[in-house]
């Protein structure tokens, strides 16, 4: 950015936004620290002590806004409608490598971040913030399920993309094949599993029910 950001013409959730890109930039270097923090702060011209202050829960903090901000250009590039016109399968595989290529160069930041994200204490809200990820992509792919397949389809594409990104960070093949490779073996096996259970649940045959099940272990047929 080539102007200085005056912070009163921002809220603390904006300033997060716009400060994150930079942080991460610096992370590779200094990990996600204050000191990165500074260093994002410095390069676009942000107060230091303002943007301590926008990050006040540390290095979670600067790595939630990161993808926040990625979720964000990621919706404003891929819209539903510009993925209407093609598949499912490339339509999310379209999403992911969008998320891919907008980290490419900051491995050493993405590993770092990985690393926070894993430690117990962060697990729930690394948790979140994948499940996040996957609403958003689902949203773009044009999902509109309701029942109990809003959720698996989320937390199948939250274990996907947390699997890749593990690929990512360490492939070293040329435009980053291998990587490409695993998504779209990872992206098939799902779309097998999906037609599989298409066809075992399919509206010609009786639909699992929770409450009948239920209802039949309390009163058994005779």
């Amino acid at each position: 950015m080539s102007k200085s950001i005056d912070p009163a013409d921002l809220t603390l959730d904006e300033l997060r936004l716009v400060l994150a890109p930079k942080i991460a930039e610096a992370a590779i270097f200094d990990g996600w620290s204050v000191a990165a923090l500074d260093a994002g702060a410095e390069g676009i011209g942000v107060d230091q002590d303002v943007a301590r202050l926008a990050f006040r829960g540390g290095a979670l903090d600067m790595i939630e806004a990161w993808i926040e901000s990625i979720d964000l250009a990621m919706a404003e590039a891929l819209p539903p409608q510009k993925l209407a016109e093609i598949k499912i399968r490339e339509r999310i595989r379209v999403l992911v490598q969008f998320r891919l290529d907008a980290v490419t160069g900051l491995e050493e930041s993405l590993r770092r971040a990985l690393a926070i994200m894993a430690m117990p204490q962060n697990a729930p809200r690394a948790l979140k913030t994948g499940w996040n990820s996957a609403d958003v992509m689902w949203r773009l792919a044009g999902d509109t399920a309701t029942d109990y397949n809003h959720y698996t389809k989320r937390a199948i594409l939250a274990s996907i993309y947390g699997a890749t990104l593990a690929v990512f960070v360490d492939d070293k093949s040329e435009g980053k094949l291998e990587t490409r490779a695993f998504l779209d073996r990872r992206i098939e096996g799902v779309m097998k599993f999906e037609k599989a259970k298409a066809q075992l649940l399919g509206s010609e045959r009786e639909t699992f029910s929770v409450a009948r099940f239920l209802g039949r272990l309390r009163y058994p047929a005779k």
